[in-house]
């Protein structure tokens, strides 16, 4: 049990509310636990070294890998005793131990963490804006894994052959100097271009003079 016993109402609320979201959105990567308030619904470990963390992340596969402990804390709770009493606990387990603090507390959670020896992997801020909650990381230890992105698949033996069996589109070949001609008869003022033939001349008639009587 966390020894802040009695957390102020207004601040219990908001931190359970934190741990709400951050279950929600756990789910849909993990198989996740989550111990808001008093509650020990979720537990790491068994018997008397057992231990509550705000939110228990689970491998989703066969094996449910532990594979990260969540602490939410307020601004009453980032304190000496509560990193002693906690946080070191948490970051001795076999998991990857991530911290929200509030964004006003981030410098004294990372002094803390220093001074006591604390392995922290991920310490992230969080801060309300009207009824949305707004996290950002703030630190996050070089020994974390990177999520490398996936390879690309190789091509089958099958789908290599049947791409290789693709033959190229053939390509029309260029129309060629007779082919450009149009076959549309030739206008009007192309004929009249032609030349006209000459008219034969006109042969005139003699007139012969009358006779005096």
């Amino acid at each position: 049990m966390s020894p802040i016993l009695v957390r102020p109402v207004r601040e219990q609320l908001e931190h359970d509310r934190i741990i709400r979201l951050l279950h929600g959105k756990s789910r849909r990567k993990y198989d996740a636990g989550m111990n808001p308030g008093a509650e020990q619904n979720a537990a790491v470990g068994a018997g008397a070294t057992a231990v509550f963390p705000d939110i228990v992340l689970h491998s989703p596969e066969r094996g449910r890998r532990l594979e990260v402990v969540i602490e939410v804390e307020t601004g009453e709770s980032v304190n000496h005793l509560e990193a002693l009493a906690e946080w070191a606990h948490f970051a001795k387990l076999r998991a990857a131990f991530h911290l929200y603090v509030p964004a006003g507390m981030v410098d004294v959670a990372r002094r803390l963490c220093e001074d006591n020896n604390i392995p922290v992997t991920e310490v992230w801020s969080y801060h309300s804006v009207g009824d949305d909650v707004r996290f950002a990381l703030i630190y996050r230890s070089k020994e974390a894994p990177i999520l490398a992105p996936a390879p690309r698949r190789a091509a089958t033996p099958t789908e290599g052959a049947a791409k290789r069996k693709v033959a190229p589109v053939p390509k029309r070949p260029a129309a060629k100097g007779p082919e450009l001609k149009s076959k549309r008869p030739a206008s009007r003022t192309a004929k009249s271009a032609a030349p006209r033939r000459k008219a034969a001349p006109v042969k005139k008639k003699t007139v012969r003079p009358a006779k005096r009587k």
